[in-house]
């Protein structure tokens, strides 16, 4: 059976995708279809194939296959050749992946591009790391001791729909690196780029079962992925409350590893002495608009020191107003749509929530109609309080508060004061405060005058409730692997 279908995007584009599961280097038919629909339309785009519990098992089963047959022990050299290779691939192909990327996720294409180039880049990174998995030798008295890192098995990985192609790298570079077999669960809303992923994969040359790629809801899909028996570790990207449903999933099957990289609501704090206040107004833009404000990371709480607070606003308001809401296809879009009809109402919710706590919709708040999809202004807050639900719950789109404080003590006890602890940034022209506060800010990452640089080479994670582990950059690996000890007796008798 054969799920080919041909996809022409709004410039005209053609990608030719096979839509079904990929498992075990096939694609497969599943237990039903899923439509994917162009938020910037909200017109169906085509249908894919929908994995269920025995459609999970059999890519699990085949992942496991791959893993004891051969993958495990494969060399490093190997794993990093077809590493290269895929990365090859994917740069061959970045017009298809990232108008995929556009067409049922709904960013600006220019932005698509530049995350399949990232895609390409991380790919390259971590087989980098194929060879470099070293153990350490230890001295024990009378006996050789060493430690070696292994595989832990199978890895499954269930990824978001706001960065679709750039969430399944991240869990599939580091895991198939380490000597790992992986089944990846896509976002039933944002398939489309992962399944031609997935047709490269074979093309790379991997061995059928070492990468699977599978399309479902998080409910059946998601939750079989998370509870299988054979399945040894669990990477997920997404919500605090599915967070804490992968944690008891993983709990209550074999106990299996995880990885969960969840919600924030970002500080951005701004100090009257910051060097150039247009820069800090850019990158506080860019911090909170860029993916329609559809980022885990994104700098949702903008603190400005009182003696500049009236300029920052005047500025931010004329630069938040020169951005085009509009078709992502179009090249002078800076906003695309949110991805669905469902989470549009969801954001518009919290604008009324805003209003009705007192806090002053200084900008946007309202829905823009164009061509049936799901777009909304950029919306700007203030007279904003710390225990409004704006400044507490992550919203997840395009709407950012903007408040007052009045020295380093008082902001950085309002930046702490969130169950989140992702990410924050800090405009200053102190390197002594810049060092000082982002020392004491209770964030994974910190971003000193800039904000949202996210990189494979740095660790991407958080605090509180924002997740456990880390994501990228070598710390990544230790995610990937168990560590042995074993201990050799030379010359020690009883």
């Amino acid at each position: 059976m054969t799920f080919n279908t041909d996809i022409t995007a709004p410039d005209g584009y053609k990608v030719n995708l096979n839509t079904g599961l990929f498992i075990n280097n096939e694609f497969v038919s599943g237990k039903s279809t899923i439509e994917t629909i162009n938020p910037a339309t909200g017109k169906v785009i085509t249908s894919v194939q929908a994995a269920e519990s025995q459609q999970v098992n059999t890519a699990v089963e085949a992942a496991y296959k791959a893993f004891h047959g051969g993958w495990k022990t494969s060399t490093p050299r190997n794993r990093a050749r077809l590493m290269h290779k895929l990365a090859d691939l994917v740069e061959r192909d970045v017009n298809d992946l990232a108008h995929l990327e556009t067409l049922d996720n709904g960013k600006p294409l220019r932005n698509a591009q530049r995350d399949i180039i990232d895609v390409s880049n991380y790919i390259r990174y971590f087989a980098g790391f194929c060879d470099k998995l070293h153990g350490k030798v230890i001295d024990t008295q009378g006996k050789l001791s060493y430690t070696v890192h292994e595989p832990i098995g199978v890895c499954g990985a269930i990824i978001p729909w706001n960065f679709p192609i750039v969430m399944l790298i991240w869990k599939v570079a580091p895991a198939i690196c380490t000597g790992n077999t992986i089944v990846v669960k896509t976002s039933e809303m944002t398939p489309l780029s992962a399944l031609k992923f997935a047709a490269l994969v074979k093309e790379a040359g991997f061995a059928p079962g070492v990468i699977n790629i599978i399309t479902g809801y998080g409910h059946i899909a998601g939750d079989s992925l998370a509870r299988h028996m054979k399945c040894d570790k669990i990477a997920f990207t997404g919500s605090v409350n599915v967070g804490r449903a992968i944690m008891k999933a993983a709990a209550e099957s074999n106990l299996k590893k995880i990885t969960l990289e969840l919600g924030g609501k970002s500080p951005n704090i701004i100090f009257d002495d910051v060097e150039n206040l247009d820069e800090a107004v850019f990158w506080s833009r860019f911090g909170i608009f860029y993916n329609a404000g559809q980022m885990c990371f994104a700098g949702s709480r903008i603190y400005v020191q009182e003696g500049i607070y009236d300029e920052f606003v005047k500025r931010f308001e004329k630069l938040v107003l020169s951005g085009k809401v509009g078709c992502p296809f179009d090249k002078s879009t800076f906003q695309g749509p949110q991805i669905s009809e469902t989470h549009l109402k969801r954001i518009m919710s919290y604008i009324d929530i805003g209003k009705k706590e007192g806090a002053t919709c200084h900008l946007g708040g309202k829905r823009v109609n164009n061509n049936g999809g799901y777009f909304m202004e950029p919306t700007v807050f203030t007279d904003v309080k710390p225990d409004m639900r704006i400044m507490k719950e992550e919203i997840f789109g395009p709407v950012v508060a903007i408040c007052k404080f009045k020295d380093t003590k008082d902001v950085i006890k309002q930046a702490n004061d969130t169950i989140f602890g992702l990410a924050a940034s800090v405009f200053t022209s102190n390197i002594t405060r810049a060092v000082t506060v982002s020392n004491a800010l209770e964030a994974g990452s910190v971003w000193v005058n800039c904000t949202s640089i996210v990189t494979e080479n740095s660790p991407f994670g958080g605090y509180k409730q924002s997740g456990i582990g880390r994501e990228n950059s070598e710390y990544a690996l230790a995610n990937y692997t168990q560590i042995k000890a074993v201990k050799i007796n030379l010359n020690s008798k009883l």
